[in-house]
């Protein structure tokens, strides 16, 4: 199913969370609606290559990404959007679209913007298109390890 790596992985290091079930949806903006979540509070995973090298760029599911400040704050000579046939098999555990911000199971770079280092809670994907997982943003940063980051605007309009 969907999500057990994550719901194991956080179990394994004792951490608190709350799965919240939504109907299917397939955009962040969608995502957060459909679980009645502000967008801004939704973490939306984007998979990035950066020099050609898979990554995780996450940032609130009401904000895009801004590809030349990311690769200027990293040092990257290329960030560039992923298409769904570079990454579909380093998920083997999740549906397309829905993989959780957990690079590090996944052995790759987390890139997170610094607009959501500041919340107290994340939502996020669990692995499928029907369910979240929301734990204390500390909790995430401990685990994860990932390089908070200026990269992203917010959306004038939703996605």
């Amino acid at each position: 199913m969907p999500g057990n790596k994550v719901k194991q992985f956080l179990d394994e290091h004792h951490v608190s969370y709350q799965a919240i079930p939504h109907t299917r949806a397939f955009t962040a903006q969608g995502v957060a609606a459909s679980a009645h979540i502000p967008g801004r509070e939704l973490a939306k995973t984007v998979m990035i290559k950066v020099d050609g090298e898979m990554a995780m760029a996450v940032l609130p599911a009401n904000y895009r990404i801004n590809f030349d400040l990311l690769a200027s704050s990293i040092g990257a000579d290329r960030v560039e959007l992923a298409n769904e046939v570079e990454f579909r098999q380093l998920f083997p555990d999740c549906e397309v679209g829905a993989m959780p911000p957990f690079g590090n199971l996944y052995g790759m770079e987390v890139y997170v913007t610094e607009s959501l280092a500041e919340d107290e809670q994340i939502a996020f994907n669990a692995g499928s298109h029907t369910e979240l997982i929301q734990i204390p943003y500390q909790d995430f940063e401990r685990l994860v390890k990932p390089k908070v980051l200026k990269f992203s605007t917010r959306n004038l309009v939703p996605s």
